[in-house]
């Protein structure tokens, strides 16, 4: 354990083929995810790697489950990904594996102490969307979104550790990054909501929807009735999300600074996302919300400057010695 970031681990360099599975990781992270990938840019090499192996099998899952496949096809697939993650957690995937995402998880796994339950998790997460479970509640959908992205948090804190600094605060770590997951993952829910109807998927609890007067099948079209309180509902979800981000952020002081960094852009990112939505909740009905690049840069160097992480600890010790 090193004597400044706990959870990190340093090993020699990995061999050509690690290097070339790490190579299409990345590959995979920078065209697919160009809101992760603004994060983890920020990293050092061996962190950036082994978090774009977690992106790439991430995103194997997610695939899946969002695409063409009969739901029993999709099944079986699910299934058979997560016995390849019984392979990595067993340690039976050799450097020379014709998987390459395989290889380089199989790496990151043995580099740092990544919890690899968490992809199990995923892999759950993703089943309920084959299945099209739907949500009564908040509490209902919280398990999803721990599922899908507190997992997510979860597993990345296994990369970044937390600094020795941290002390007894550092057992609360997980739960901030748990927590800041389902802060993005609500967010994504806000997001997508159109796209989400128009694949046959509703996420946002029907208790809130019938409290709003909100009809999923609506969505679709972007088409709302008169007595139907979009806005409402939108800030509604809003607030929730901000109480979320509130709690997720205190994550930041406990990490180094280019952790840190990495965490404060990839959410700060989706936090002004929440911002845009905020102001014109219709606009989620029309398409996709997204940054400008120029913001997007904005957002990553604020996180690199240390910025969050300080406005976070200076907030965090007002309340301890309140």
């Amino acid at each position: 354990m090193s004597p400044t970031v706990e959870g990190s681990a340093h090993t020699t360099a990995p061999s050509a083929q690690v290097q070339a599975a790490y190579s299409y990781c990345e590959a995979v992270t920078g065209t697919q995810a160009r809101n992760f990938a603004y994060g983890i840019r920020l990293l050092p090499a061996d962190k950036r790697q082994a978090m774009s192996a977690l992106y790439a099998f991430s995103r194997r899952v997610d695939d899946i489950g969002d695409g063409t496949l009969p739901p029993d096809a999709k099944l079986a697939r699910l299934e058979e990904t997560r016995a390849l993650l019984g392979r990595v957690r067993s340690g039976a995937v050799d450097e020379d594996d014709t998987d390459p995402v395989a290889v380089a998880l199989a790496h990151a796994a043995r580099r740092f102490p990544i919890p690899l339950g968490g992809l199990d998790e995923l892999i759950d997460g993703v089943l309920m969307d084959v299945r099209g479970e739907t949500y009564a509640t908040w509490d209902d959908l919280k398990t999803y979104c721990r599922c899908v992205a507190g997992a997510i948090g979860r597993l990345s804190l296994g990369v970044f550790g937390t600094t020795a600094g941290a002390g007894p605060r550092a057992e609360h770590a997980s739960a901030y990054a748990d927590t800041l997951g389902l802060a993005l993952q609500l967010t994504n829910i806000l997001r997508d909501v159109r796209e989400d109807a128009g694949n046959g998927r509703t996420y946002l609890p029907a208790e809130d929807l019938a409290k709003f007067g909100c009809d999923p099948a609506d969505f679709r079209t972007g088409r709302l009735p008169a007595s139907a309180d979009f806005a409402g509902l939108v800030h509604h979800e809003v607030r929730r999300a901000r109480a979320l981000f509130a709690e997720g952020y205190r994550l930041l002081p406990l990490l180094d600074r280019r952790s840190g960094a990495c965490v404060a852009a990839m959410a700060g990112i989706y936090r002004r996302l929440l911002d845009r939505i905020e102001r014109e909740p219709d606009a989620v009905l029309r398409g996709r919300v997204s940054l400008p690049t120029h913001e997007k840069a904005y957002v990553a160097a604020r996180g690199l400057s240390g910025l969050d992480a300080r406005t976070i600890t200076r907030q965090s010790t007002r309340r301890r010695t309140r």
